[in-house]
């Protein structure tokens, strides 16, 4: 009844030509004109009593475009199912020809799962570093909400070594103005109001600070600084910059004492409640940094078993949306766009390589949950929905209406069997646990 020849276009593209026999193109006609004749409503005859003639007249075109949607629906179901192919997407199909009691023949280009061998992926090598929270890990935690709570008093004396010095500054390169040599590097370049911290180990520009300490209020000074060679702006790397700086004001930072007032602070009863619960708090960090190195190991033992061709379609879509995160992010973070097309090769590169990975890892995650059976309940979904619903200060039954109607629920299972294999192989990994003191891997 259905016969069917396959092409491959490409690896993972592949031409279907399918044909459907005489005897069942016309079943299918006398078939649809039956229900059109039963269903039809013509003035001047009860429902079921026109003639199967007068129907097929009337009603010519509606019947015809029944029969054709029948036959193409199930005879290229049969056809993916009998010559094994998975298909994604949309199909593209071009009928050449179909006449009633005629063969019905047509072409299908579709996009295929990539083919590859499933690795074993039970025993895959994972180092873990121990996570114990030390009493140093405590004293730098408490020494953040010390400063946190930290008060600031004007001094009339020179600024030293841990105090704050409000100043403005301008930078200049051999005349030019920084602003104008480097525009994605403003708040390098000019700023009023700023608090710079006088430390040795501060983030700043090197070599600005220590011409600074000594300053008074209503002091100016006149700093030279040469960027380093590997600094984040190539246009300023290597290069020597002037600028001039007003001293505003100096400022002493106090902290306050660790004391039960200080845990109240915070909400603790005492000192003992609060170290307790930033222990806590740390140890939950240190237990999700372990989860997600557990998982990127996982993630790159798998990915490095697996080599295949990967669909074109599904590639060039993960890659759009990488980009448009990318330049998402730098936009929030007031690189401006003329920046941007400047170095679009670069980020299209880079989100080219990061969609190969996601792409073959979202194929992978999906056979071997196929293989084990892993499958997002409808109580997962519920209560994902639920969680994000809560995220977004929106009644659940609304986000599920918004998620059905632009068809992407089904993106919430994927994650949420995403993360149940990512679990799975976790469960079944072969864990190395690193010596106490070890870095955590990579």
């Amino acid at each position: 009844m259905v016969n069917v020849s396959v092409e491959n276009l490409a690896p993972c593209k592949k031409l279907l030509r399918i044909e459907v026999d005489g005897p069942r193109v016309e079943e299918v006609f006398v078939a649809v004109a039956r229900d059109f004749r039963r269903q039809a409503h013509v003035p001047g005859f009860r429902p079921g009593k026109v003639s199967r003639d007068q129907v097929e007249r009337m009603f010519a075109k509606e019947i015809r475009d029944e029969v054709r949607r029948k036959l193409l629906s199930e005879s290229y179901a049969q056809a993916i199912k009998q010559q094994k192919v998975h298909p994604i997407g949309n199909p593209d199909v071009e009928v050449l020809q179909f006449e009633r009691g005629q063969t019905l023949q047509y072409t299908v280009t579709i996009e295929t799962a990539p083919d590859f061998e499933l690795p074993d992926y039970k025993g895959l090598p994972v180092r873990v570093a121990p996570t114990v929270v030390t009493q140093a890990d405590q004293d730098r935690a408490l020494t953040v909400l010390r400063e946190q709570k930290a008060t600031y008093l004007d001094v009339d004396r020179s600024a030293q070594i841990g105090d704050f010095a409000v100043i403005n500054y301008s930078g200049t390169c051999e005349g030019t103005p920084l602003a104008d040599l480097a525009a994605t590097a403003k708040s390098l370049a000019e700023q009023k109001g700023f608090w710079l911290r006088l430390a040795m180990d501060t983030s700043f520009i090197p070599g600005f600070v220590e011409q600074i300490q000594g300053a008074k209020t209503g002091d100016h000074r006149t700093v030279s600084v040469t960027f380093p060679a590997n600094f984040a702006e190539p246009k300023l790397a290597g290069k020597t910059a002037l600028y001039e700086v007003d001293v505003v004001q100096v400022k002493e930072r106090i902290l306050p004492e660790i004391n039960d007032d200080f845990a109240r602070s915070y909400g603790a009863q005492d000192m003992d409640a609060l170290r307790e619960g930033v222990r806590r708090d740390l140890q939950n960090e240190l237990n999700q940094k372990q989860r997600s190195s557990v998982r990127n190991q996982l993630v790159r033992a798998l990915l490095n078993r697996v080599t295949c061709e990967l669909p074109e379609s599904v590639l060039q879509a993960e890659t759009r949306h990488i980009v448009y995160d990318i330049v998402r992010d730098q936009q929030e973070r007031g690189i401006d766009r003329q920046n941007i097309d400047q170095h679009k090769q670069e980020i299209y590169s880079l989100a080219s390589s990061s969609a190969k990975d996601r792409v073959k890892l979202a194929f992978l995650l999906g056979r071997i949950a196929e293989k084990e059976d892993i499958e997002a309940t409808r109580e997962e979904i519920d209560q994902r929905i639920a969680l994000l619903a809560a995220q977004h200060q929106m009644r659940p039954e609304k986000l599920r209406r918004q998620l059905e109607e632009r068809d992407t629920i089904d993106n919430i299972a994927d994650e949420i069997v995403r993360s149940k294999v990512l679990d799975f192989l976790q469960l079944h990994a072969r864990i190395e646990e690193l010596p106490a003191g070890s870095p955590a891997p990579e």
